[in-house]
């Protein structure tokens, strides 16, 4: 009973965000099929495209987790948002990522599958706070290995995110900064720290 009332909550919460989307209620909304469980259907809907709105370029493993769905729910319910072109996705590698429909551009949604790894999302920060810095320190900063540095980089740079021309340098700062800023809350503590940094130099539509 205390995780239907916690999955139900969690529901609600995103299904909020998502009934203010205009690309809500395309597929959950049928209302004639005389099923029992329509209104669920509807709030599993909206979550979804809530929790898209709110953490886009999650990952189908992520979105199905945070939301308390099984893969066979999640997987449903996606379909008929897609087919219904209220979210769209991408292939990024081993993962599908998912996002509000026509909402960014290609390269955004390579920055922000990007920005969802702890550590590319790291380097990102680290160069934005400081363009000076060097792989070494990244990686001392990061605690993480050059060699692992070193391969992000070069997949950051292949995403047009990371230029390592002349050291490390990063591509559409300003466009990085607002994606980190705007959605700050679905990284991690440290991206909400540099986004109070930031946040009084950029200006934005929400």
């Amino acid at each position: 009973m205390g995780i239907d009332e916690n999955k139900r909550a969690t529901l609600r919460r995103f299904a909020a965000v998502g009934a203010a989307s205009p690309l809500t209620r395309l597929a959950g909304d049928e209302g004639g099929d005389g099923d029992a469980d329509a209104g669920t259907t509807s709030d599993v809907r909206d979550a979804i495209t809530g929790y898209v709105t709110a953490t886009p370029g999650a990952h189908f493993s992520k979105l199905r987790d945070d939301l308390q769905l099984g893969t066979g729910e999640t997987q449903h319910h996606l379909r008929r948002l897609l087919d219904e072109d209220a979210v769209e996705s991408t292939r990024d590698g081993d993962y599908k990522r998912f996002f509000p429909a026509g909402r960014f551009s290609p390269f955004e949604q390579r920055a922000l599958g990007y920005l969802r790894r702890e550590t590319p999302r790291g380097m990102v920060v680290e160069l934005l706070r400081d363009p000076e810095t060097t792989p070494g320190e990244l990686a001392e900063s990061l605690d993480v290995s050059p060699a692992t540095v070193s391969k992000y980089a070069a997949q950051l740079e292949e995403a047009g995110v990371l230029s390592r021309v002349d050291g490390y340098a990063v591509q559409q700062p300003e466009t990085l900064i607002t994606l980190l800023v705007r959605y700050a809350d679905s990284f991690d503590a440290t991206t909400v720290e540099f986004a109070g940094e930031a946040a009084d130099f950029l200006s934005y539509e929400p």
